[in-house]
């Protein structure tokens, strides 16, 4: 069983769990969201909701309704407009499903969009869902993956500007960045002997330094520090050429230099099915590939797609785990 969380509730999120029980509850995988029922009735009063206690009972009633645990939100919610007199919700929400995986009475957690700026106005401690994630469950080097049927990829430096992940950039880094993807596949993915891809940073992997020194002085070695480990790791490759067909045939995962490098090609293949995979943890957690949609929210336009594949690629980690 996997649990869902809510996501921002003037956001998307609401639309998409109705959809995404529509079109899983004849084959699964089954779930539980944690949501204010009455929020979801707004939304959709034709989908039948029930109510449960324990997310133990949801089984017995996917294929009927869709199990709900209630989590009450603090005010009505306005489609578009967020308030941040729900992030008390949207949080307990989260923290709740963190419990419910670490417990193993949750396969999975799998969340729904959340907006990180009304959450700041609560007073959000945390850069976003993946730091909070990490403080919950005790995580010392969350690693953000993005995947979909063609690619996956995960950037070492995530949310930061260009300008600072230049900086931050490091041997280290990319070594345990690197380390973190290659035992998730082989845990979760059931890779026995991933094939991992360096990416350069600078035009044409620096050509010989002459386009920059970096992937002389920084990737190289985090390469070879890999390679003395046991891992199947090659480049740094040409960014621009390291997306073709033909070379993604070549590895399992590409290891980015920073955060557009890796989402540009992704989300350029397929965004519709993306999925964003949080690895470190000691739980499973996806989420689709996209935020909010504030500006479509209320409308019933929203595309469950990438929550359907979230869903599947954590039931599938689930069990392979």
């Amino acid at each position: 069983m996997l649990a869902l969380t809510m996501g921002d509730p003037a956001g998307i999120g609401g639309e998409l769990t109705l959809k995404a029980w529509a079109a899983l509850r004849g084959g699964g995988p089954a779930f539980a969201v944690l949501d204010d029922p009455a929020r979801l009735r707004a939304i959709d009063d034709s989908v039948p909701l029930q109510p449960i206690s324990k997310i133990e009972e949801a089984d017995g009633v996917f294929a009927g309704a869709l199990p709900v645990l209630a989590t009450p939100l603090a005010t009505p919610p306005t489609p578009g407009q967020p308030d941040p007199a729900n992030a008390g919700a949207v949080l307990a929400s989260i923290e709740e499903a963190v419990r419910m995986a670490q417990s193993a009475r949750a396969r999975a957690v799998v969340t729904n969009p959340i907006s990180k700026a009304t959450l700041y106005q609560a007073g959000f401690p945390h850069p976003g869902h993946t730091e909070f994630l990490a403080a919950l469950t005790g995580a010392a080097h969350p690693v953000m993956m993005l995947a979909n049927h063609h690619l996956r990829v995960v950037p070492v430096t995530v949310h930061v500007g260009l300008r600072a992940a230049l900086d931050m950039l490091s041997t280290d880094m990319i070594a345990t960045v690197a380390r973190i993807t290659a035992h998730s596949l082989r845990a979760q993915f059931g890779i026995s002997r991933p094939r991992l891809a360096l990416a350069g940073l600078n035009p044409h992997a620096g050509e010989g330094g002459a386009m920059g020194h970096e992937e002389e002085t920084i990737i190289e070695p985090a390469k070879r520090q890999l390679r003395r480990d046991g891992i199947d790791v090659s480049g740094p490759y040409p960014p621009d050429t390291m997306f073709t067909p033909a070379a993604r045939s070549g590895y399992d995962a590409a290891i980015c230099m920073y955060h557009d490098q890796a989402l540009i090609p992704l989300k350029t293949l397929d965004m519709a099915t993306g999925v964003n995979v949080t690895l470190g943890l000691p739980i499973i957690r996806t989420s689709p590939d996209h935020g909010t949609a504030f500006d479509i929210a209320g409308q019933n336009r929203a595309d469950a797609s990438s929550l359907i594949a979230a869903l599947r690629m954590a039931d599938q980690m689930g069990r392979q785990r």
